[in-house]
Formats: structure tokens, C-alpha cells, sequence
């Protein structure tokens, strides 16, 4: 990066881009002091902010790579600039200031994408992100009723913004990526045409930016940072993860699906630690070891499943229920969060209550590796299981590192990701057992083999429904997450909205075209159809299992290729088309991989669809045969069983493409 020293100020550039001006009548960089209020109630936040200071450091002091910023010439400096090759790092000199704020040179036409995992818009521009690890919340839409009343009820309607997974990096138009490193609540601001704002309630440590002559540079860039996920496991192409939480019936359940043609490569039991009921509906209870009265001989039964090829999956989050035996162990030993008198920290989930398993006591990381995931779960035989939650650290416990748990609760996630992993690499399964998580944040990309899209409502709402998780799968796939899926049939059930035969249907062609396909009953099972209670849904579903495998040669490229190159799976349009502005605002479609383009129908009662095919290739109707020039919308017929799916006529893989007819 180039500094260059102005008349009053300077400007800093990036590979001949400028991305910063500062002069003293229009400075980019405010410091300041602010005082927040931040409410959690069983994961969902309250913020609010009041600043008592926001200051422009209108005057610069540049001394080749070191700046130095105060209000006015002859005050003293309060923040330090350093400038690297590809970063600038910054340094406060005044203790009071927990406010900060630079600007970033924009252009009026420029496209912003990444955040994390974002749910309801792809493109960031023109809209403010608030960067801060939570629920999600329920409808995402403050013009919904269902959102209405789970705020009236639970304080959990959510926002567009909320997101199990943020980070503070995004990719440009301009062909440029810029990160920040910091842990701290921050703000991407995009609703200004000149600028964009980044703000972070702390003097990040640094700004990084990366800069590639193409988007697939920029991305395999952005991988190599954060870090990359082992290619998926063998066993994972032989059909889709089962999830069945019925203790005993579930074996029962399974074989009567396979009997009807469903292609199968896991049983997940997510219950296989037993159930307590609630409110909300069927949970679990949070003591992470195989309970013998819902699953008798469930060791045995493991071994069973093996043995016709099957695997079988769990379920594990960081957190402890009072009521169960762990719980005292840790407590015994000190391995919890504590409260402000030094008690262990007591959290309600939602009519019970647990502790925090302080992941900054190396001991307490170790213990929950070994002694539950290694001991308990792999070594016990699971080949998996979803590693839930992470979004959850209180602000107000105390930690044994001392760091403040609002600066530790946004990197909570990465932690977790990483003990996880600790426990499957102890036992020389990386690569091999597969765990899935929904919270994230920067870093988790090296842990985390698989995410998923967290609990979408069981409908095709526009902010919590089936549409959602493209946008999840493509967000974050740019940053280095290369694998994606979602809860076939989504997962929240809630003031009546449940699950129709169309949707479940409509999410299983979308899955068929995703790196797993895994099913779920919700958290309402007794009140939602599930795949296995209706001929024609199960019939569906066996099809698009079929689909699946017949697409395994395929896949397993994409795999190799994301582990050397770090290319996500699903990719927006602009990936390879980057000439094509038209595809920089696409987010209900996607490329799996470089050749096949897929488009769910993410809407009720659709038996066509409008597609926009990229300039620059020819698509082929996987379903039809017929064959449309690029640069184009085509209508196409989209019946149930036939979601529109194109090929590229020139595919290394036309030929398994043509195929799926006759499926």
C-alpha cells in the first residue's frame, strides 16, 4: 500500500485504487467515546448506543508509513496509523476513546458482498450492518406477523441484519477485499454513495485489504487467510443425513425410507441424549453422552449402521444443563464461567438453565474435547453431528483469560469451531468425521469442515425461508467457506406456520444441488409433515437422492478443488462472469461449481420460473435438453421434481448432466 502525503492531509492506495482520503475539511477517520446498552435474552440482543464523543482527527502528521492523527494542529495525537504492505494498522493513544470510525473511498456504482453468512441480502449496498454474533431471530421481517409476535413473545423477531455468522470483511466490485481484525460489536454502513463506514466500538488492531485482478483471486486469497476445509468425507456421497429424533422408532423409521428407494449415508439422532419438553417445543437435554433408556444399545446399533455403510450422527453445544451429570463435573473442577462474585455463571435457555464451559481455560478446552466430544461421542462410534449454538456467551461473565466478554463474544464461535476440531484431529478423523456448525466469525473457516444455515422458518417467507440460505451459502462462501447446507424443510415452527408437502419437496430439489443433504424434523415434529409420512414426498425425496448421487463424480471435483484452491461449492454468478454485471445482484440463484446453474423455486404454488443466464456461454435446460444462448432471462417450465437446472453445453461433465433425465 502507498501512502502519499496531500496539502493537508494524505491518501492511502491500494495497487493505483485509492481507498482512503483524509484532509482536514473532509477527514475519513473519527475517534471517540460511547456508552452502550446491551440486553441478551436467551441469544437475542438488545443494542443500543450512546455517543458521548465522536471527534474528527482533522489534523494528520505524515512521516513516511506513520501517520499521526489528533483533532486540530497543536493538539495531541490520539491515534497512530502504521501503513504495511497490504494493511494498516492502527494504535490508540488515548486510553478514553472506544469509538472508532474510518471511511472508505467508494464508487457510486460499486458492489459490496460478505459480512459472514448474511440471510436477507447479498449485495450490502445502500443498506447499514451491524456485525454481532446472535440469533438470527424468527421472520427476520418487522412487517410479519410471525416476527411481530415472537418479539412480543420472546424478544426474537429479528432483523435483515442478524446472522449467527458475521465478520467483519467484504469483497468489492472494485476488486478488492478489505477485512477487519478485531473481535469488538462493529458496523458495515453502505447506504452512502461516496463512502463506505466501518465502525468498531474499539481501535481495531488492524484493516487488512487484498487486491486480485479477478473475483476467483480475490476468493482463493481470502481462503488462504482464514483457512481451508479438509475435502469432504467418502461416505458422504452415498446419499443424504437422515434426521430422525424418535429414540428406538428412528432405526425403525430409516429402514422403511431406504426400503422406498431413499439413498441414504447417515442417521442423524440429534436426541440421542435424550429430550425435554418445552414451550418452544421437543428439546434436548444438554448432557452430551448417549442415554440408554430413549436409545437402548445404541452402541451396538452404531456398528450396525456401519456395517451397511451407514454412519450415525449427534448433536453437541458448548453449554452444560445443571441438571445433568456433567454439569457437576465441570463445575467440580472450575470450568465454567463465572458471575461477577465468582459463582459459575447460571444461563437461561428457555425454561432450563445451564453453565458457559470457559473455552479460554485451556484445561476447560481440553476437558470438553476429551472428555465429551473424544471420549463420549467418537470414540462412543458417531461419524458426526451438528456442534450447535456459539452465538450464546453472555457479556457479563467473567473469563479466565480477563479479556471482557463483550470483546470475547463475537470470536466465541471460533473457539468452539476449534475445540471441536482439536477432538476429531486427536483421533486422526479429520477429513473423515464431519460436524457442521451455524455460528461463526473470522477464523472458524480453519475449523469448521461444514456449515449449516441455522433454524429457517418452515415456509417460503422472503427473510426466514427457503430463499434464505442461498444467500447464507453464497455470503459466505467468498470468505472461505466452502461447504454449505440447510435443514431440509427448515426448522422453525411457530404460531401455527407449518411445514406443506410443497415446501419440503421444493427444499429437497435445492438440496439435491447443495455438498449435503440432510433432513430435519423441527422443533415441532408432531405438528409438521415429515418426509416419511407422505407416499408422494417420500417418493420425491428418494428421487432427489438419487439426483444426488448420480451427481457424486461431480462433487468430489468441486471438493478437491475447494481443498487447493478454496472455491466454495456454491458460487454467485458474478464468480465466472464477472464481465456480466447483471449477475452482481443475483441472489436466489447460484453456480454449483463452474458448470451447472441452479435456480429453486423458492416460492409457493410456482410452476415456472424466470432464470437469468449469464453472457458468455451456452445453457443447456437439464430437463428439456433445449439449449439458450447466455446474457438472457429464459421462462422455463419448474413442476415439482424438475427445479430449473442448466448445464454449460461445453461442461467437462455434460454427459452426467444429461443424465439427470432419466433419473
Amino acid at each position: 500500500m502507498k501512502v502519499e502525503k496531500t496539502a493537508d492531509g494524505f491518501s492511502i492506495s491500494l495497487e493505483d485504487r485509492v481507498v482512503l482520503r483524509h484532509s482536514a475539511s473532509h477527514p475519513s477517520l473519527f475517534v471517540g467515546h460511547g456508552q452502550e446498552r446491551m440486553d441478551m435474552y436467551r441469544g437475542n440482543f438488545e443494542v443500543e448506543d450512546y455517543i458521548i464523543e465522536r471527534s474528527a482527527l482533522r489534523h494528520a502528521e505524515v512521516r513516511a508509513d506513520r501517520i499521526d492523527l489528533s483533532d486540530a494542529e497543536g493538539r495531541a495525537p490520539r491515534l497512530e496509523l502504521v501503513v504495511s504492505d497490504c494493511a494498516i494498522h492502527f494504535r490508540s493513544l488515548d486510553p478514553s476513546i472506544n469509538r472508532f470510525w474510518i471511511r472508505i473511498h467508494a464508487d457510486n456504482d460499486e458492489h459490496v458482498w460478505g459480512g459472514g453468512e448474511q440471510m436477507s441480502y447479498f449485495d450490502m449496498r445502500g443498506r447499514r450492518f451491524p456485525l454481532w454474533t446472535s440469533e438470527p431471530g424468527v421472520g427476520r421481517d418487522k412487517t410479519s406477523e410471525i416476527t411481530f409476535r415472537s418479539n412480543v413473545k420472546d424478544r426474537a423477531g429479528g432483523d435483515y441484519y442478524n446472522t449467527n455468522y458475521p465478520q467483519p470483511t467484504y469483497i468489492s466490485s472494485a476488486r478488492y477485499a478489505l477485512h477487519v481484525e478485531t473481535t469488538a460489536y462493529s458496523v458495515f454502513d453502505f447506504r452512502r454513495k461516496t463512502f463506505h463506514e466501518v465502525e468498531v466500538w474499539a481501535v481495531p488492531e488492524r484493516i487488512e485489504f487484498h487486491a486480485a485482478f479477478t473475483f476467483i483471486e480475490l476468493v482463493e486469497a481470502l481462503s488462504t487467510r482464514f483457512g481451508r476445509q479438509p475435502e469432504l468425507p467418502e461416505w458422504i456421497y452415498k446419499g443424504a443425513i437422515i434426521g430422525l429424533k424418535e429414540g428406538v422408532n428412528s432405526f425403525t423409521r430409516l429402514t422403511k425410507m431406504r426400503d422406498a428407494g431413499v439413498q441414504v449415508s447417515g442417521l442423524w439422532c440429534e436426541d440421542w441424549v435424550g429430550i425435554r419438553e418445552t414451550s418452544f417445543g421437543s428439546r434436548l437435554f444438554w448432557n452430551w453422552q448417549a442415554n440408554e433408556q430413549r436409545y437402548p444399545d445404541l452402541r451396538q446399533k452404531i456398528a450396525e449402521l456401519n456395517d451397511d455403510g451407514i454412519r450415525f450422527l449427534g448433536y453437541v453445544n458448548p453449554y452444560l444443563c445443571v441438571d445433568g451429570a456433567l454439569f457437576a463435573e465441570a463445575e467440580a473442577a472450575g470450568y465454567f464461567a463465572k458471575d461477577e462474585i465468582g459463582r459459575t455463571a447460571i444461563i437461561d435457555f428457555g425454561e432450563f438453565d445451564c453453565g458457559v464451559v470457559d473455552f479460554t481455560n485451556p484445561e476447560a478446552a481440553e476437558w470438553f474435547a476429551e472428555e465429551v466430544i473424544g471420549r463420549r461421542m467418537l470414540d462412543y462410534g458417531l461419524s458426526g453431528w451438528m456442534a450447535d449454538f456459539g452465538e450464546y456467551l453472555p457479556i457479563d461473565v467473567e473469563l479466565a483469560n480477563g479479556v471482557d466478554a463483550k470483546l470475547m463474544h463475537n470470536g466465541w464461535p471460533t473457539l468452539w469451531a476449534e475445540v471441536n476440531a482439536k477432538a476429531v484431529a486427536s483421533r486422526g478423523k479429520t477429513g473423515e468425521a464431519l460436524f457442521f456448525m451455524r455460528a461463526g466469525f473470522t477464523g472458524v473457516q480453519k475449523h469448521c469442515p461444514l456449515l449449516w444455515g441455522g433454524d429457517q422458518s418452515v415456509d417460503f417467507s422472503r427473510h426466514d425461508g427457503l430463499v434464505t440460505v442461498i444467500c447464507a451459502a453464497l455470503s459466505s462462501g467468498l470468505l472461505g467457506n466452502a461447504y454449505h447446507h440447510s435443514d431440509i424443510g427448515g426448522y422453525t415452527s411457530l404460531f401455527g406456520n407449518v411445514r406443506t408437502p410443497e415446501l419440503l419437496m421444493r427444499w429437497a430439489e435445492m438440496a439435491a444441488f447443495t455438498p449435503v443433504m440432510r433432513s430435519h424434523e423441527g422443533n415441532r415434529p408432531r405438528d409438521n409433515i415429515q418426509i416419511d409420512q407422505d407416499p408422494e414426498v417420500l417418493e420425491h425425496f428418494a428421487r432427489m437422492t438419487r439426483i444426488y448421487v448420480h451427481l457424486a463424480p461431480y462433487l468430489k471435483s468441486l471438493s478437491k478443488e475447494a481443498g487447493a484452491r478454496g472455491l466454495p461449492v456454491q458460487r454467485p454468478l458474478f464468480l465466472h462472469y464477472e464481465n456480466d454485471r447483471k449477475t452482481y445482484d443475483i441472489q436466489d440463484s447460484y453456480l454449483y461449481g463452474a458448470e451447472l446453474l441452479v435456480a429453486p423455486v423458492w416460492q409457493a404454488a410456482q410452476e415456472e420460473r424466470v432464470v437469468y443466464l449469464p453472457e458468455g456461454a451456452s445453457w443447456v435446460h437439464v430437463w428439456s435438453g433445449h439449449e439458450y444462448q447466455g446474457g438472457a432471462d429464459v421462462t422455463v417450465a419448474a413442476p415439482l421434481g424438475s427445479p430449473p437446472v442448466f448445464y454449460r453445453a461445453d461442461a467437462a461433465f455434460a454427459g452426467i448432466f444429461a443424465a439427470i433425465r432419466q433419473l
